[in-house]
């Protein structure tokens, strides 16, 4: 008999924050989060799926990391001094808690940023 997925599926970690930053020239830099997704991808052994980043011309970005774990996103509006952020990671092949707070941890201190909200939620 086959396994259904609801048998092996552990819940993940969704951190879902907001916040603002010391110097906004960095919301304005994706290629700075651009290189640290990806170092947090080799580091932690993620697989990425796909990915769009979309630099607003004069402004802010946005990017979308899918990952066979889910997806780590970004959004700056450097106008406003505000980010929105969220990674999403599973624990179906192996537990991944630790490295979603890892990557959001590490974000807020590459930017220098000062968290406003942040919601974990099992998922």
């Amino acid at each position: 008999m086959e396994k259904h997925l609801t048998n092996v599926y552990k819940e993940g970690l969704h951190l879902i924050s907001e916040f603002s930053v010391a110097d906004t020239t960095l919301i304005k830099d994706m290629e700075l989060v651009t290189a640290y997704f990806n170092t947090c991808i080799d580091t932690f052994g993620l697989q990425k799926v796909g990915e769009v980043y979309h630099q607003f011309p004069e402004s802010g970005y946005t990017a979308v990391v899918c990952l066979t774990e889910s997806h780590i996103s970004i959004h700056t509006w450097p106008e406003f001094n505000r980010v929105t952020f969220d990674v999403f990671l599973s624990n179906y092949q192996k537990y991944n808690n630790e490295t979603a707070e890892k990557i959001h941890d590490g974000l807020l201190k590459l930017l220098n940023a000062k968290e406003h909200s942040v919601k974990r939620l099992m998922r």
